[in-house]
């Protein structure tokens, strides 16, 4: 990980290139003001009013150059607004003119991480961008995000191969270890006999990639108690119900809800937000051998509705209800979780928006906003009960999956609803986390997905 304490620093009058910032509704009058020398410059870069473009400007003196970027708003700057500029100006120190970059800061940091764990080492690669900010107050926050978002990328960006169940285990063991909190690991017999689904789910997968519950509890128990919960099917080849080559490709990335969950956890932890934290994940492989869960087997959940299996690639849902039954027994009054867990919630709303149910018409209002402040796009989704019907089985008290082949975000969502705690509030965010071409600040490949939404609302809720 980059040392991203040293790529925001407090501006104290230091050497500093200047960025400009100019919208469309200020253009012409901004253009109209420059010397002749800048409008030259910005005609030959063929600079236009369109955000994320940017023109290097000339100074006085042979040396002296700054650059101009176009943003959506200069009164309303975004999270990624500056993140093109991070990736591609030349190492160096750099302030906003006339103002300070606020939320900017986030993207700047984002902008500059690289997965090269797999790569030979770059001797040429691009140096530090560092941006300056008069508003030190903002800084701590912008990279205890930015490194948790580092970490997640790179869990999910990691193969399969060398992030199995056990790895997000040691993952979450470092974290509980950095902050003094509680890790509880349910494996073997244990998970065999108390947790039958995600049992069914990760008995296939082999020695060493055996499934297990991973468990962190840190703060005061007499605070209030939130339960984090993460989907963490670290390959998910479909079971007996195979996906296509296609459908597999990108399945390392099935831990997504697991990666989250374990940040949510860190920022909670580093922030020393006063609550009970209470971080569950399910950590699985969906494999195939002799022993893997066929369709029509029935499992019995540690709650003890009896599930049968109508689908062995409809496995997200099963792990979490066994995770969402054991968050139960200490009654939360939040829980929130995070996961891949449908390819209908993409078709619905695409990988930009993640789809939010909820029980709890606050919470989900919260949800929203958070989202829309933080530039942290979501959207909510129904959960309409008269769906369940869909998951009716003739030989057990329910289905994992509804054979109808439409409304499958939310019958999944309904499924996990069955295991929610009493009185608790939830909120369910079936996420995508994953960018199939580069935007500024996020390169192609694992991302944060409502990450930033879900931390404000916590923050605002508990913090004080």
């Amino acid at each position: 990980m980059s040392d991203l304490n040293s790529l925001i620093q407090p501006d104290r009058g230091q050497a500093a290139r200047t960025i400009h910032l100019i919208d469309a509704k200020g253009w012409d009058a901004w253009l109209n003001a420059q010397p002749p020398r800048v409008r030259t410059a910005v005609a030959a870069q063929k600079l236009a009013p369109t955000p994320y473009t940017s023109a290097t400007l000339p100074g006085d003196g042979p040396e002296d150059w700054s650059v101009v970027s176009v943003v959506a708003n200069v009164d309303k700057l975004s999270p990624w607004c500056l993140a093109r500029l991070s990736e591609t100006l030349p190492e160096g120190s750099y302030r906003v003119e006339g103002g300070e970059p606020g939320p900017a800061l986030y993207g700047w940091l984002c902008a500059q991480y690289k997965f090269d764990r797999y790569k030979k080492k770059d001797d040429k690669a691009q140096g530090p961008r560092v941006l300056l900010t008069g508003d030190p107050a903002r800084i701590d926050e912008a990279v205890r995000l930015a490194k948790v978002t580092y970490k997640l990328r790179d869990w999910i960006n990691t193969g399969a191969n060398d992030f199995g169940p056990a790895d997000v285990e040691a993952a979450a063991a470092e974290i509980a270890k950095t902050y003094g909190a509680t890790l509880t690991v349910t494996k073997g017999a244990e998970i065999e006999k108390g947790y039958g689904m995600i049992w069914a789910v990760g008995k296939a997968a082999g020695k060493g990639r055996d499934p297990r519950l991973i468990e962190i509890e840190w703060g005061n128990p007499d605070h209030p108690r939130v339960a984090i919960v993460g989907k963490g099917v670290c390959f998910d080849s479909g079971g007996l119900d195979i996906k296509p080559a296609s459908g597999m490709r990108l399945m390392k990335k099935d831990m997504g809800g697991a990666a989250h969950a374990l940040a949510i956890a860190e920022l909670v932890m580093s922030a020393r937000l006063p609550i009970r934290l209470h971080m569950l994940v399910p950590a699985v492989e969906n494999s195939i051998n002799g022993e893997a869960t066929r369709p029509g087997d029935v499992m019995r959940s540690r709650k003890g509705t009896t599930v049968e299996n109508s689908n062995t690639d409809a496995e997200g849902r099963l792990i979490l209800g066994d995770a969402f039954t054991k968050a139960g027994e200490n009654s939360p009054e939040l829980m929130i979780n995070f996961a891949t867990l449908t390819g209908a919630a993409r078709v619905a709303l695409g990988t930009d928006l993640q789809a939010l149910f909820s029980n709890n018409d606050t919470l989900a209002s919260e949800i929203l906003a958070a989202g829309e402040t933080e530039a942290d796009p979501i959207w909510r989704l129904p959960l309409y009960d008269p769906y369940k019907d869909m998951l009716k089985s003739d030989v057990a008290d329910m289905v994992n999956a509804a054979e109808a082949p439409w409304g499958g975000a939310l019958t999944a969502a309904l499924f996990l609803k069955e295991f929610v705690p009493d009185k608790a509030e939830w909120a369910h965010l079936d996420i995508f986390c994953w960018q199939g071409s580069p935007k500024p600040g996020r390169p192609k490949g694992a991302d944060a997905a409502g990450l930033r939404a879900v931390w404000k609302v916590l923050k605002d809720r508990y913090a004080g």
